[in-house]
């Protein structure tokens, strides 16, 4: 056992803790710790009252138990009473032991609060910093409504001491943090503020920290900080080391200082008064001046208090973003440390010049250290420095760079760390979007993308090609002709083959001509990937071949073969047993015209935001641009989508899932149309305020059964202007006799169970219902337009039905009124 000094003043603790390290074993010290517990325990329930000695060396026993981990479940009052002793050391010991084993909920907090108000009207500095070091610790909402109101006054009075107002600044701040709604500065903001101009460098620092927290919420009450807060950081960096020795760090005169004072003007803009901004100007450039000087010690901490203070210092230029001179300085300052021995200055050099590429600026500086860039993403040994390195590759991107960062990056890819694929991927994808003039080479970047890192190509990615190249007249054969090749080799990843399916459904064609990729040849290849895929890739396929069929008629023996295989139309799955059995018989039975209906292309899909970028920005890196970024992109570059060439107004088609059926027969779009007229007649709500013409005619399978008995009869269409004269129109008007029962969603169902098509926002009336479609007769195929008009008062309908033959017109209207 160690030798306990004669002077020492808790001998007994001494010994107890030589004692606990002492022994051999866990039982050994929990033996030891119980012996402990029962004496302090009889001591404290004895008749004989301690004295203040006594008490403070059991609490200090009880302290030193909890912090071994044993729960301790008496000497609390104790404790509380030591907080009344008149010596330090008993005081000390009652407020370490209330900090740390009595929680907000103890009952006695009125009983420490009592005692911590003794203590902050006592007027004695060592006692007031130990109730609000206490204060502080704690921290709960009873404290906070207790003292909120007295600590400001402490911390702005004249006649209190310089180490309790740093003590009341920080307890202040703990009590704003946890309960913001009862600290309330009010009178005392501009004497808070003022505190920046104290003569103590450590209540300066203490209140700096307070007023940063208070200004953030509230940052017009605290506005005047920003003059005091830039005459104090002149002052500290025009000082030299020798004038604050107290605080001057390794040759850096108040590092910690001076970065709090740089970090509270970041939350203001510049100042407005231009003497105080070209005061805080100088003071910038001071800084980014010493940055180059050699420095004054070899010590390690030297230059990390300096490195401290110049980031902090760049950071508040970029926040401003209104000095080019100082921007370009400090990307040519942070390009100095992108080859430091030290990783983390590389780290945070990459980090801040990641924020300084999107300044219109410093972009072009910091361009000039693209090369410096890519060699750090190839040779960095840390995963976290690559990772930036790449942010910042994609910060700096822009359309003269595009294809070299989206080569290197595609480069990195095949040895990237797996942590880090999927973004990269999603990046990759972005650029090559943003940037693309010559779409082949688009169309080339993805199929490159997952080909090298298929497995992190989500569904967004192959989606977002998907949608390009319909919309892209121009490219579409070159894509069916690159993805052709794609699909030969041995190796291929089913995201190639879910868009080699898509794109060969829908453009094979454009390609046939040659022999090497004949209508056959197409076919065997995607047929040669379908037992490897999963069902939803084997279910687009299905829809590949149906369409090849349309495309193709030649193959339409070979397909209906594979179609009426056992192991298609007795598959096990629902989904391609269904799709087999239905692609089928519509092979079967279906005319030309009906299946170059059914089948025709897909529509371009309407403008929007792309959900890659979407995807990209809930990972919240710094290289995550924003959608003003890509939409700005996109108007340097034309539009991607390419609306425009295909014709007319794309919008008013809404995007079908991509994942859903190639033929749309699962879900019809609807049509948005353009502003109604305001005729009655049903000709006007078709022709004049009708479909717009690029809406191209597409079907739909409805699965909802109408109430009544009348089985479909016709297949839904979308009509392109149907011309007037055409169409011969019948009317009737039909007593309501369902009255209350028949609801808005009953006639709605009714007329979908007809199988027809339900226009919205066509009619200049919401509560009217207009439909479309085309009767299916022995003989031809007849269209038909149809509206009904619903009068609540009268209880009456207006059915009116349009079509290209008087007696269909007539024969459907009487069938619809003998449903009423």
């Amino acid at each position: 056992m160690p030798a306990v000094s004669k002077g020492d003043g808790m001998r007994g603790l001494a010994v107890f803790i030589s004692d606990i390290r002492n022994c051999k074993s866990k039982e050994a010290e929990i033996k030891r710790i119980n012996k402990e517990l029962a004496n302090i325990r009889s001591k404290f329930k004895g008749d004989k009252a301690l004295d203040g000695y006594s008490k403070k060396k059991y609490v200090c026993k009880l302290l030193f138990i909890f912090l071994l981990g044993h729960d301790i479940d008496f000497g609390h009052m104790e404790a509380v009473n030591l907080l009344s002793s008149n010596k330090y050391t008993e005081k000390q010991i009652g407020y370490l032991f209330i900090s740390v084993l009595v929680n907000s909920n103890s009952e006695l907090i009125r009983l420490i609060n009592n005692a911590i108000k003794n203590d902050l009207s006592s007027r004695n500095p060592t006692f007031m910093c130990l109730a609000l070091h206490c204060i502080a610790n704690v921290g709960s909402r009873e404290m906070a409504e207790a003292f909120a109101g007295e600590i400001p006054r402490i911390l702005v009075a004249g006649d209190t001491m310089d180490s309790v107002k740093q003590s009341a600044a920080l307890c202040l701040l703990r009590l704003y943090k946890t309960s913001p709604d009862l600290v309330l500065m009010g009178e005392w903001t501009s004497r808070v503020v003022h505190l920046l101009n104290d003569q103590h460098m450590g209540v300066v620092t203490a209140a700096i920290s307070l007023i940063t927290c208070l200004s953030q919420k509230n940052p017009d009450e605290f506005k005047t900080c920003v003059s005091l807060a830039v005459s104090r950081l002149s002052r500290i960096v025009s000082s030299a080391s020798t004038d604050l020795q107290d605080y001057t760090y390794y040759f850096v005169p108040a590092p910690w200082l001076s970065c709090k004072l740089l970090r509270l003007l970041q939350c203001y803009p510049p100042p407005e008064d231009g003497a105080v901004k070209g005061r805080l100007v100088e003071c910038l450039e001071t800084i980014l001046n010493k940055a180059q000087e050699p420095p004054k010690s070899k010590k390690v901490q030297h230059s990390n208090a300096k490195n401290a203070i110049l980031f902090e210092a760049i950071s508040l230029i970029i926040h401003y973003d209104s000095e080019p001179n100082l921007l370009v300085r400090a990307c040519n300052q942070l390009g100095q440390f992108l080859q430091h021995r030290e990783t983390n200055l590389r780290y945070l050099a990459l980090e801040s010049m990641c924020t300084l590429a999107s300044s219109e600026f410093s972009h072009e500086a910091v361009k000039t250290h693209i090369e410096t860039v890519i060699n750090a993403l190839k040779t960095e040994r840390d995963v976290s420095v690559r990772q930036r390195a790449a942010d910042l590759l994609y910060a700096m991107c822009d359309r003269s760079n595009a294809k070299q960062i989206v080569a290197e990056m595609l480069s990195y890819l095949e040895t990237a760390d797996y942590s880090i694929r999927e973004e990269m991927v999603l990046k990759v994808a972005i650029l090559a979007e943003k940037y693309a003039v010559d779409y082949s080479w688009y169309v080339d970047t993805i199929l490159n993308l997952i080909r090298i890192a298929g497995d992190y190509v989500s569904e967004e990615v192959w989606y977002r090609v998907i949608q390009i190249v319909i919309n892209r007249d121009d490219v579409q054969g070159y894509a069916a002709k690159t993805v052709f090749e794609a699909l030969q080799a041995p190796a291929c990843h089913e995201n190639m083959v879910k868009v080699g399916g898509y794109i060969l459904g829908e453009f094979g064609n454009l390609i046939a001509g040659d022999p090497r990729s004949s209508p056959l040849v197409q076919f065997n290849l995607l047929h040669s990937k379908f037992h490897l895929c999963s069902v939803p890739t084997r279910a687009l396929l299905l829809s590949a071949y149906i369409k090849f069929i349309n495309l193709f008629p030649e193959t339409k023996s070979t397909i209906q073969e594979v179609l009426r295989s056992d192991s298609q139309i007795r598959n096990s799955d629902v989904e391609l047993q269904q799709r087999a059995v239905e692609y089928l018989k519509l092979s079967s039975i279906a005319s030309t015209d009906v299946l170059a209906t059914v089948l025709e292309e897909m529509p371009p899909f309407p403008e929007r935001e792309s959900s890659i970028l979407a995807k990209l920005k809930k990972k919240k890196g710094p290289g995550a641009v924003s959608v003003n970024e890509l939409e700005e992109g996109k108007r340097e570059g034309g539009e991607l989508n390419g609306g425009g060439e295909r014709g007319g107004d794309s919008s008013a088609i809404s995007t079908p899932s991509p994942s859903a059926d190639l033929l749309g027969l699962r879900t019809g779009p609807p049509v948005t149309a353009a502003a109604p007229s305001t005729g009655s007649l049903l000709v006007d709500v078709f022709s004049e305020a009708g479909v717009n013409d690029d809406v191209k005619r597409t079907t739909q399978q409805v699965r909802a059964h109408s109430p009544t008995s009348l089985p479909p009869f016709s297949h839904p269409t979308i009509t392109n202007n149907p011309q007037p004269s055409r169409f011969i129109s019948s009317s009737v008007v039909l007593e309501d006799r369902m009255q209350n029962v028949v609801k808005n969603n009953h006639r709605q169902m009714f007329l979908l169970g007809l199988g027809m098509a339900l226009l919205e926002n066509v009619d200049p009336n919401p509560e009217n219902f207009v439909c479309a479609g085309v009767i299916q007769t022995k003989a031809q195929q007849v269209g038909s337009l149809l509206r009904l008009e619903p009068n609540a008062q009268a209880q009456m309908y207006r059915l009116t039905v349009r079509s290209s033959k008087d007696t269909v017109s007539k024969r459907l209207c009487e069938l619809l009124a003998e449903q009423f």
